[in-house]
């Protein structure tokens, strides 16, 4: 476990934002007039999750392994923002979950995997396609 704290401090650090963020009662703002402006936070904030997964797995590992990426910085971001959206709804009474949410959420996600695999891999040394 301790090595997950040395590999991705940084992410994990998100991880922290991410959930207190989802579960604290956000102040009024004259923000809450525009139109699915949450939608968009969603995105940014699950897509930056694993936008840095993606920069910390690449930085860290000299091999690359799809499938760790896959499971790591992928499909975990996603369980966890339908598990964060599921305590909102059932374990909370200021919160609600919102299952648009999570369609943004995993949004940003994939978005995040796609620069990754086909922007930051290739222009990583040792991390071009095709190699482990």
């Amino acid at each position: 476990m301790t090595t997950y704290f040395r590999r991705y401090p940084l992410s994990l650090l998100v991880i922290i934002a991410i959930v207190y963020l989802s579960f604290f009662n956000p102040p009024k703002t004259g923000m809450d007039d525009i139109p699915h402006l949450d939608k968009l936070v969603h995105l940014c904030m699950y897509g930056g999750l694993a936008f840095m997964l993606w920069v910390e797995y690449l930085c860290r590992h000299k091999r690359f392994v799809w499938q760790r990426v896959l499971w790591g910085a992928v499909v975990s971001p996603i369980a966890m923002s339908g598990i964060v959206e599921l305590l909102q709804e059932y374990a909370t009474t200021n919160r609600s979950g919102d299952w648009l949410d999570f369609a943004a959420n995993t949004v940003g996600v994939l978005l995040a995997a796609g620069v990754g695999q086909y922007i930051l891999r290739p222009r990583l040394p040792g991390k071009k396609s095709g190699q482990r």
